[in-house]
């Protein structure tokens, strides 16, 4: 029997504004889209849906402006199944948008306004210490202030949780303290500006995997996206997962879904290889819809594609 495991997200609520094209438009360029949608998202918010639907118990702390948008967004997160006790309003600032194009081939172009997401603040985090002692693993973004991201580092370890680091959108010359994690989880791009190496091919992205091990993280799991998956790990272990197939409609959350599959299989006791695959089919399955939390899959569906697909 599977243990639903305690999943606390401490991350960004966003509002997609979603537009679709026939390319990612050149600077100066205007291009004339089609299909345009609002919904739910925000890095963090996406893994909470995603961990819910994957069945587990799943806690978010986030801020969101107190508006309609705020209103919106944590009710939609209440209707998936999620506790939303430390989900604060501010009147500070308005909720957090992110402004995506998604193209012909559903590869997508991001730009992000913070928000409200930006004022989480360390002293929100540090009175949470029942969230924390109740948490199997903790899952963590970088769409917050990073004093606010170490300040849920500091209360992880404290209560001795897994934490899984998407480290995304990436930065560069990032403090070491914040890659002493269970998992680091980046896409291939993010780790080429985290590690300022370029990837691309194995023996190149195992070098990049190998340097977020060094620089504090136990294990590095690489999100390749059409190539699958890499798994290193701090004993210099490495393993390679295929890719699941499937029509792709729209990447926007893939890499969400991926790393809240992660989380979950994690906090199932599985053995790291085994839950990068379930993240493998998870990621690849949110590309099939398109949007945010809307395609985050569920497990009856994530186990009916590893059945199907021997990878």
């Amino acid at each position: 029997m599977e243990v639903n495991p305690n999943i606390l997200v401490v991350g960004s609520i966003n509002m997609d504004l979603l537009v679709r094209s026939p390319h990612i438009p050149s600077p100066g360029e205007t291009v004339s889209g089609s299909r345009f949608i609002t919904s739910p998202g925000g890095k963090g918010a996406n893994q909470a849906v995603a961990a819910a639907r994957l069945g587990a118990a799943c806690k978010m702390v986030a801020r969101v402006g107190k508006d309609a948008f705020g209103d919106t967004l944590t009710a939609n997160l209440r209707d998936e199944g999620i506790d939303c006790t430390d989900v604060i309003g501010t009147d500070d600032a308005p909720t957090g948008i992110a402004m995506i194009i998604v193209d012909a081939g559903g590869e997508n172009s991001i730009v992000v306004a913070g928000g409200a997401n930006r004022m989480l603040a360390p002293d929100d985090i540090f009175p949470l210490e029942d969230a924390f002692s109740a948490a199997e693993v903790v899952v963590l973004q970088l769409e917050l202030a990073l004093p606010t991201v170490r300040a849920a580092l500091d209360m992880s370890r404290r209560h001795g949780c897994r934490i899984v680091l998407d480290p995304a959108p990436a930065q560069r010359n990032l403090p070491d303290e914040l890659f002493k994690v269970d998992v680091v989880s980046p896409n291939v791009s993010e780790a080429e500006i985290l590690t300022n190496t370029r990837g691309g091919e194995e023996r190149i992205d195992k070098n990049v995997a190998m340097e977020l091990i060094a620089r504090g993280a136990k294990a590095a799991v690489l999100k390749l996206g059409s190539r699958g998956s890499l798994i290193v790990t701090s004993d210099s272990h490495f393993y390679t997962l295929r890719a699941y197939k499937v029509p792709v409609e729209d990447t926007t959350a893939a890499g969400d879904a991926f790393t809240a599959a992660l989380a979950v299989a994690i906090g199932r006791g599985e053995r790291l290889p085994d839950a990068a695959k379930f993240a493998n089919a998870a990621g690849a399955l949110a590309c099939t819809k398109i949007g945010a939390q809307n395609a985050m899959p569920t497990a009856d569906e994530v186990k009916m594609l590893m059945a199907d697909q021997q990878v």
